[in-house]
């Protein structure tokens, strides 16, 4: 067992909110992602095709030097679909790239996707096919609750999984697991700042589902710095999953109590029912909230206009104008329709980190599940990588990422960097 969270990442929440989003074409965005650890060679390889394999068992991908092969689990289905799918098509999207400019040390990557519905049962059993499927390394999972529950058995297996979005701290209690995203501690404490430090208010209420690890624990680190940011959190009002329709209550309360910003460390299914509730009690705080709200603007029948001027915690902003950025939402949308979200962003740049202690632990495709998790767990702490999420982001040990948290804020019915 490895690790208190690592409290690096607390980083200079003092942050400088910096801006930070395939087509396809297999000659747009091969270098989309630079590592210390690319191999230049890799340019003049040979481009090839790669088959999408998600949900199916197929055979290795034409490769010279064989084919590694990566799991992913998440929800493509149910309420957290949205999530699950943006993590999918972004994977596949690196995928695919890396493929075209002729793969790793010779090796071509497959991909196959698991659902897993958000739902823990699931994920264990979608981990189980994987690894029926011969699977080295692991993509995911993107919620909390499966990943916890997934990272038990891939400790035990010692099989390298990296979640690109599972925030709770226990995701990467074990020395095999890594994440992409911040922590929900990280989270909590940067939302928290961002808003002292921003005058944004000085009364604040917060609705937030005491049944769900990562709502609960954005909130508790975010309870915890208040103080420190001279914040009074006026109402603090909790729901569960078996509760999450009718805000009514919690609402009038945050509203009674005077309160000037409604902070929602939760998911945007919930939160799409709080802005329109909110709206008819006649309450209108400033609205802010972590990741788990990227994916608003998509809920079936939701009114886009009720979200204008909601902020959130995000790594990633879709108008970004840095070239990374401007490929990586061209050729997203391109491929798969629509504007890639915060959870594509992580997925794309978990692929490259893959790429990138692959590279530097110099695995090839005949090496163990087991062998590969060795080397990778040292190869994690010594690569850096400019992705969509950070640019010279690293690990620690304990699986943390360093990088600079930002910020975005909905204008117009988009998200505008911050």
């Amino acid at each position: 067992m490895k690790k208190l969270l690592s409290v690096v990442l607390v980083l200079a929440m003092s942050m400088t909110f910096l801006t930070g989003c395939g087509n396809t074409d297999t000659e747009t965005n091969n270098d989309a992602v630079d590592t210390e650890t690319t191999d230049d060679a890799a340019d003049d390889a040979t481009e090839g095709d790669s088959e999408e394999t998600a949900d199916e068992e197929t055979g290795d991908v034409a490769g010279s030097e064989g084919t590694l092969k990566i799991g992913g689990i998440g929800p493509t289905t149910d309420d957290a679909a949205v999530y699950g799918l943006a993590v999918k098509n972004a994977a596949q999207l690196a995928v695919d790239e890396i493929n075209a400019a002729g793969g790793v040390n010779g090796m071509m990557l497959e991909l196959n996707f698991q659902d897993d519905e958000s739902d823990a049962e699931k994920a264990v059993n979608a981990y189980n096919t994987l690894k029926d499927w011969n699977m080295q390394v692991l993509v995911g999972t993107v919620t909390s609750t499966p990943c916890i529950a997934v990272a038990e058995k891939s400790a035990a297996d010692n099989i390298f999984q990296l979640t690109p979005s599972g925030s709770a701290v226990e995701c990467i209690a074990n020395d095999n697991t890594f994440r992409v995203c911040f922590s929900d501690p990280n989270q909590g404490k940067a939302s928290a700042q961002y808003i002292g430090e921003n005058s944004l208010a000085t009364k604040v209420a917060v609705i937030y589902d005491s049944s769900s690890v990562y709502s609960s624990g954005i909130y508790e680190t975010f309870a915890a710095e208040a103080a420190n940011q001279s914040l009074e959190i006026v109402a603090a009002e909790a729901f569960t999953a078996d509760s999450n329709k009718d805000f009514t209550v919690q609402l009038q309360k945050a509203k009674d109590s005077g309160a000037e910003l409604l902070f929602l460390p939760i998911y945007y299914n919930e939160a799409s029912l709080i802005l329109a509730q909110a709206k008819t009690i006649g309450f209108a705080p400033t609205f802010f909230g972590c990741d788990g709200l990227d994916g608003i603007l998509a809920v079936e029948n939701f009114d886009t206009s009720l979200a204008e001027g909601v902020m959130l915690l995000t790594p990633f902003a879709a108008d970004a104008e840095d070239d990374l950025t401007k490929n990586f939402v061209s050729t997203y949308d391109a491929t798969y329709g629509g504007i890639p979200n915060q959870f594509a962003a992580d997925a794309y740049d978990a692929v490259y980190a893959i790429k990138a202690a692959a590279e530097k632990a110099g695995i090839t495709a005949d090496m163990s599940a087991s062998d590969i998790c060795d080397a990778f767990k040292t190869a994690m702490t010594e690569i850096t990588v400019d992705g969509l999420t950070g640019t010279g982001m690293t690990w620690t040990a304990d699986g943390e990422p360093n990088k600079e948290p930002k910020a975005v804020k909905i204008v117009d019915g988009v998200y505008t960097a911050m």
